[in-house]
């Protein structure tokens, strides 16, 4: 009886080996397969024969933004930095080198960088900041480039509130 009962056992374990290696070896062909498919070439379906590949040629590059400052705004930029002493003599509306020293010059001293010059908030502090006099809240005299003194700003929120309901204290 024990030699039946250890065929059994043999048996049971070599199924169970048998099918693990089988369940091995059909992952490991599963996986390989994609990795070992080759390429198929097709026939062109447009009935043209093969002809030689010509590279694309090269784009020429678009220059993007402003290249270069309008001779009246570099007279202003060099009235501003004469003004401010970075920069003497009379306007000559070119940005020639002297120019561009100066305003590096003005922009380190600030602290800002100097890889791009004139910087906005060179600009703006040279007093030469945007225009907004056409904007839409704009009032007679209105400038964006000064800020409002503490006296003229308006009363706080409570404040505010008691004064718009009409109720006098």
């Amino acid at each position: 009886m024990q030699d039946s009962q250890t065929a059994k056992i043999h048996e049971v374990f070599f199924r169970v080996i048998l099918r693990t290696g089988f369940a091995f070896a059909l992952a490991v062909a599963v996986a390989a397969t994609p990795a070992m498919a080759s390429r198929v070439h097709r026939a062109p379906t447009s009935g043209h024969a093969h002809s030689t590949h010509h590279a694309p040629a090269p784009k020429a590059k678009k220059t993007r933004g402003q290249q270069a400052i309008d001779s009246g705004r570099v007279t202003e930029i060099q009235t501003a930095l004469i003004r401010e002493h970075y920069l003497s003599g009379a306007p000559t509306s070119k940005w020639d080198e002297e120019t561009q020293a100066a305003m590096l010059k003005f922009q380190a001293d600030q602290g800002w960088q100097t890889k791009l010059t004139p910087d906005s908030r060179a600009l703006i502090k040279l007093g030469l900041g945007p225009n907004h006099s056409g904007a839409i809240n704009a009032g007679n005299g209105t400038n964006f480039n000064t800020l409002t003194s503490p006296a003229a700003a308006p009363p706080t929120q409570p404040e505010g509130f008691v004064a718009a309901s009409g109720i006098s204290h």
